[in-house]
């Protein structure tokens, strides 16, 4: 099976620095699988994340270099999405691959205003539709049972847990191929981080996902596979059970284990 996306050699350095943020990264992320990113604050994992649906544009003159390609329609061909310059193209990659923030960011507007606002977007027009896809997108982020009766109310009067799971809804709405989570957990209780976590191990049999987080419990509970990284490099990748109870990188061990980081 191919790869749903494949970073290969990627180097990127932010406008004005001197020295790469991101060293020669080697990243697959296989379809219907969870790959997680673990290492130590400004190692470069959410830089990392963010080069992956070309955020990093919205402020310009930072660099890439290698490719990052990720898989057509077709399930055959591959597109390096460096190469992209049109800005609709732009933001129809950012559909593609979805991104979940560490802080939810709901829109000013309704709970079902949120949904419908990237679909209307898109081009969809016609409101039974529209009202299936909301309905949907939130069963599938596990929150229509808690919103279904007040949809009409502003969505930043939903706790943080259920504005983080709306944030969700709203990716995949759309319909991504990959969803990117930059540590989605970090500002919730244990009970909504539970909540995520196992929204996301349903959410794997029909997205390919990436997540960033400093919980290594979390990335052991729910990753497929864990890349660990250090200083803007790629250290090791295997599969999640490999890389915490038998790292082949004494660097690895040694943040696992607790004993720098």
């Amino acid at each position: 099976m191919k790869n749903m996306m494949e970073v290969q050699a990627l180097t990127f350095t932010y406008n004005g620095a001197t020295e790469p943020s991101l060293k020669r990264i080697n990243l697959p992320i296989e379809k219907n699988k969870v790959t997680a990113l673990i290492g130590p604050s400004g190692c470069g994992k959410s830089t990392l994340l963010r080069g992956m649906n070309r955020i990093h544009d919205l402020y310009p003159g930072h660099r890439y270099d290698g490719t990052i390609n990720l898989l057509n329609s077709d399930g055959e061909a591959y597109t390096d999405i460096l190469t992209i310059k049109k800005e609709a193209e732009l933001i129809r990659l950012r559909q593609r691959v979805g991104m979940i923030f560490q802080k939810p960011t709901p829109f000013p507007m309704t709970i079902f205003e949120n949904i419908a606002y990237g679909l209307k977007l898109s081009g969809v027009k016609k409101r039974t539709q529209i009202e299936e896809v909301v309905e949907q997108s939130l069963r599938d982020a596990a929150l229509w049972g808690e919103v279904k009766d007040r949809l009409s109310l502003d969505a930043r009067s939903l706790s943080g847990g259920q504005q983080q799971r709306l944030c969700i809804a709203r990716a995949i709405a759309l319909k991504p191929e990959v969803i990117l989570f930059d540590e989605p957990t970090s500002a919730l209780d244990p009970i909504s981080t539970l909540a995520i976590e196992e929204m996301i191990s349903v959410l794997r049999e029909q997205y390919s996902i990436c997540i960033v987080t400093h919980n290594m419990q979390q990335a052991a509970r729910i990753s497929d596979f864990t890349g660990f990284m250090y200083l803007g490099e790629m250290v090791e990748f295997d599969k999640t059970e490999t890389i915490f109870m038998k790292p082949s990188v004494k660097q690895t061990e040694d943040y696992i284990s607790g004993r720098f980081g």
